[in-house]
């Protein structure tokens, strides 16, 4: 009988070896494990079966290299792990501008890969939602929390997992500077909580995507030597009631 308490966890490679040791690792971990030898397979099945994390090689038989990642975050919000023999840092950056959640290199140790597995699923679960669905910060930019979507100049973006989480525990502390160890740690889990070039990334990503001028920025401020502030927009919405006030009592008077 299937425990369906237990999460699903997809593998998808190219070698048959690899797979099964990955899906052998996994169930002594906990996790029920679907696997896929191709990529076509692969999006079937994230489609399919909706498993709680993707495990990925990029390099294929049947697709090019990223585009199996590029074609399952185009319908899935679901967390993947890109898994891959390439050490550059080139491929790591693409992997993850691209959606995917985290890069781990082969040769790579068993119980790592089962840790990373747990936390990426336990980060994907957001805490409750923030009072109201819709935070509408400016005419530029307003924040769907009930269907997870940034609206920039009424067209929704669509945003990673991660760069969701990131958003959301920045908006939730908006007006608090938030230091880098923090967001690293809520974000990506205490072990990633030294990896400021991954937050930087990130930070870079949404500002691409919120943001009117991103080397200006309005919203995600740097706080030098600290870390990260999003605008108190409650501030905002005060200052926009209080001009309202003056204009009514002017043209009263």
């Amino acid at each position: 009988m299937i425990d369906s308490d237990k999460k699903l966890v997809l593998v998808a490679d190219s070698d048959p070896h690899i797979i099964q040791f990955i899906k052998m690792n996994l169930e002594q971990g906990g996790f029920h494990v679907a696997t896929a030898e191709n990529g076509h397979d692969a999006i079937n099945k994230t489609r399919e079966l909706l498993p709680d994390c993707v495990i990925l090689d990029v390099i294929m038989p049947d697709m090019d290299e990223f585009e199996v990642l590029f074609l399952i975050r185009k319908e899935s919000y679901v967390p993947v792990i890109i898994l891959t023999a390439k050490s550059a840092e080139n491929d790591k950056i693409k992997g993850l501008s691209m959606g995917a959640d985290d890069y781990i290199t082969k040769p790579f140790n068993p119980r790592e890969l089962v840790m990373r597995t747990k936390a990426i699923i336990r980060r994907a679960e957001l805490p409750p939602m923030l009072n109201g669905s819709n935070i509408h910060v400016d005419n530029h930019l307003t924040i769907d929390f009930k269907n997870r979507e940034a609206i920039v100049e009424g067209k929704p973006i669509k945003l990673s997992p991660t760069e969701w989480r990131l958003l959301y525990y920045l908006v939730q502390n908006a007006g608090r500077v938030i230091s880098n160890e923090q967001l690293l740690s809520w974000v990506w889990g205490w072990e990633y909580r030294d990896d400021t070039k991954k937050l930087n990334l990130y930070i870079k990503y949404l500002r691409n995507k919120l943001e009117i001028d991103p080397y200006n920025p309005r919203y995600i401020l740097t706080e030098r030597g600290t870390g990260y502030r999003f605008v108190d927009f409650h501030k905002i919405l005060e200052e926009k009631q209080d001009d309202k006030i003056d204009q009514n009592q002017f043209q009263i008077c």
